[in-house]
């Protein structure tokens, strides 16, 4: 850390000096212009620099499968606008995986291909891309696939069970923006100015996203095991429909808690919230104690479903807690 003093020049003038290092290492000097963004108490600069499209390459020679689908996503993630994806000859099972990874990212189509290399685009501006909408609508898919999940579940509705499995593609794509938007902001305060959004709440964003995304897992875990169960005892299933309402009561709460304006609101949405988290460990404690008296291939099964939902509560508490924490006073 390096210290300065203000000085005021010209009578009316705040100056104070860059450290001669950091000018050097970021090509700073006299005439440059920098750029400045106030956070409170806080000011920080940067170099005003050419807004381009970031360009990024990779070899991708030996990534095969899930860990050149992985590499792609990484790319968009790091937030490339063009991604560049380079071998000696890219083979066939590699384009094939490019294009499946493709299909998972927002805004990515396939701009070029050759023979050792294939050239991805996001067409979209990510200037107009909001965290805030991409969360919203993380939790609408999100509460609504547990529910449909529940009903796949208790109606022995092999359709509504597969597509629950199917729109988990659009949780998580969805959440792959929320982290490429996060991501953004903490490279280049511009980002964030031009979000609207400070960086401590995209965290909290980027955060609860996470949350919601596992949500959206332990839908598609209940629909996968729907579609294995016969009929389900009327006395359990009716259990687990409680189960499941408490269970998207704490998620509702939590994530309006999370989007309230008012911090004397979002405190005490998130402490109801996380009290109610409490109250369906024991409910769900009570489910597995009636589940044993059933076959055991068929409680092992239910005993996963209702896990499930307990699990989604607990995800609902943490987003909970990361409201109360968006809410609290900051220093």
């Amino acid at each position: 850390m390096e210290t300065r003093k203000v000085q005021v020049t010209g009578g009316s003038t705040y100056t104070v000096s860059l450290p001669k290092t950091w000018a050097t290492e970021n090509d700073v000097s006299a005439g440059t212009t920098v750029e400045f963004y106030p956070e409170g108490d806080e000011l920080l600069l940067t170099p005003q620099r050419d807004v381009d499209r970031q360009e990024g390459r990779l070899d991708i020679s030996g990534l095969e499968g899930d860990r050149l689908r992985r590499a792609v996503m990484t790319m968009y993630v790091s937030g490339f606008d063009v991604i560049a994806l380079e071998a000696p000859q890219v083979t066939t099972d590699q384009r094939s995986v490019i294009r499946t990874a493709t299909q998972g990212l927002v805004g990515v189509e396939v701009l070029e291909e050759t023979t050792n290399s294939v050239v991805l685009q996001d067409l979209l501006d990510s200037a107009e891309l909001s965290i805030v909408n991409a969360v919203t609508r993380m939790r609408l898919i999100a509460d609504s696939m547990l529910a449909d999940a529940v009903t796949a579940l208790l109606e022995n509705d092999d359709d509504v069970a597969r597509d629950v499995v199917q729109r988990d593609d659009d949780v998580d794509r969805l959440f792959l923006v929320v982290s490429r938007i996060f991501r953004a902001t903490l490279r280049s305060p511009r980002a964030a100015e031009e979000l609207g959004v400070s960086r401590e709440d995209c965290f909290d964003y980027h955060s609860s996203a996470r949350q919601l995304e596992r949500v959206g897992d332990h839908a598609v875990k209940i629909a996968t095991l729907a579609r294995k169960l016969g009929d389900v005892p009327e006395d359990v299933g009716e259990a687990i429909v409680e189960l499941h309402e408490e269970a998207g009561a704490v998620l509702e709460k939590s994530m309006d808690a999370l989007f309230a304006e008012e911090s004397e609101e979002a405190t005490r949405l998130g402490h109801e919230a996380i009290e109610s988290v409490r109250e369906i460990d024991q409910h769900t404690r009570a489910i597995d104690d009636r589940l044993r008296e059933l076959e055991p291939m068929q409680a092992q099964s239910l005993g996963l479903i209702v896990d499930s939902l307990s699990r989604s509560a607990d995800y609902g508490g943490n987003v909970a807690e990361t409201a109360l924490q968006k809410a609290a006073p900051r220093p």
